[in-house]
């Protein structure tokens, strides 16, 4: 099992390219199953989470090749299982997401039930609602959802609550449906608006994507494509933050950022520099960090995988500052190992008080999920001394060869292999 370890006390300084969005490159990966050629998808980031999805699309049945750049065939779906088995769900809830698209193009499918998760147990109901409310017949037995309709029917569809993997999958689904499907209170993240435009260019018929309403026209068909990936505005984040809390001088190419107004509204509120120039976006930390009240949102609001991170941010600011999460549950698995370097956060439900500035002490971490791995990267960033941060496995779902990346603009870290623990 593989470590990273991090001398901090080094500030970040100099250019890197923001990579492929994972959360946009997952569901459309499943919607290359909606169309009756391949897909070519480009600047697809290398993560174990789009490998995990690849394994279950060939699982499928499908013919997949490349990596950076991505081509998905289903041709041979039609003979596979239509099933998404529980050892790949487990691993990764994006699975769940080929259930849309499996039931509108092939008229059946099997998902195993994605069971609880570190963050919280972010069920599948809104999922399996909006599917029935277009015809789908629901059945669950033995820790699996079993999906069937010859072909579904547009409808009108509100959801309960905003979810951007239920938004995805009712969506594809009825790019397919007979009629006119209308959803309401859907998630109006980046990615599913990635997703609608790569649908409408397969020949589906979307609009509304990116507000409360989405229309949806159902058509016969879908046709591959060629797409590019759009930059990850939550990797954009996480080196923004690495840039503000070293007081260092980065500037991130391509960085989205029109989806990133939330997160420079609180990083300019703690007194964090930034410009856009034609090379990208550039970051520059200040001399001192002011304290910040965080509360996550839906988009457009304050997305909560930048919750671990600018909780660091808050950290290394001095007075008090309040960090609320309100999209999972038990999302706070960092703070102990945050506290453990140093910090001073108290936990009082789904609130964290934080009193700063941090002089982080460096310490062995373990890491609990990807974000919180991410917030643990950081803090080691700034710590006198040594971090060691474990079970980095969790890192690899969303960020490619982040020690690599790092190490191109000063920080001194390294990977180890064959770590125990």
């Amino acid at each position: 099992m593989d470590k990273i370890v991090i001398e901090g006390g080094q500030p970040l300084r100099g250019e890197m390219r923001v990579l492929g969005a994972k959360n946009a490159a997952l569901p459309i990966q499943c919607a290359a199953l909606l169309a009756d050629g391949p897909t070519t998808l480009r600047h697809v980031p290398q993560l174990s989470d789009v490998r995990t999805m690849n394994a279950l699309l060939a699982g499928l049945g499908c013919e997949v090749t490349g990596e950076r750049t991505l081509t998905i065939h289903p041709g041979g779906v039609s003979d596979g299982p239509l099933e998404a088995p529980y050892d790949l769900v487990k691993t990764m809830r994006a699975s769940v997401t080929v259930m849309g698209p499996l039931l509108a193009r092939y008229g059946r499918a099997r998902v195993s039930l994605p069971g609880g998760c570190a963050i919280g147990a972010r069920p599948i109901d809104q999922h399996l609602r909006g599917l029935e409310a277009l015809g789908a017949t629901v059945t669950l037995s033995h820790g699996y959802v079993d999906l069937a309709a010859k072909r579904l029917t547009g409808a009108a569809f509100v959801f309960d609550l905003v979810t951007v993997g239920g938004t995805q999958n009712v969506m594809m689904a009825a790019t397919l449906a007979r009629g006119t499907t209308v959803l309401e209170n859907v998630a109006r993240e980046p990615e599913v608006v990635e997703l609608a435009l790569v649908l409408n260019k397969m020949g589906a018929k979307i609009r509304g994507a990116g507000t409360p309403v989405i229309e949806i026209e159902g058509v016969d068909r879908l046709s591959g494509i060629d797409h590019a990936i759009l930059p990850d505005r939550i990797e954009a984040g996480t080196f923004m933050v690495g840039a503000a809390i070293t007081g260092g001088d980065v500037t991130l190419r391509h960085a989205p950022v029109d989806d990133l107004h939330a997160v420079i509204a609180k990083m300019e509120e703690a007194g964090v520099l930034f410009d856009v120039t034609p090379e990208g976006l550039r970051v520059r930390g200040p001399d001192e960090l002011r304290p910040i009240d965080v509360t996550t949102r839906p988009h457009p609001g304050f997305p909560t995988d930048m919750q671990a991170q600018i909780m660091v941010l808050a950290t290394a600011a001095r007075g008090q500052s309040l960090v609320t999460e309100t999209i999972f549950e038990n999302r706070f698995m960092h703070v102990p190992e945050l506290c453990r370097m140093g910090a001073d956060i108290v936990v009082h439900g789904n609130s964290a008080a934080i009193r700063g500035p941090t002089r982080y002490s460096g310490a062995e971490v373990m890491a609990t999920d990807l974000r919180a791995s991410a917030s643990l990267i950081l803090a080691g960033l700034i710590a006198k001394g040594r971090t060691e941060v474990r079970r980095v496995y969790h890192l690899d779902r969303g960020y490619e060869t982040i020690e690599t990346r790092l190490r191109s603009i000063g920080a001194s870290i390294e990977r180890y292999h064959g770590a125990r623990g």
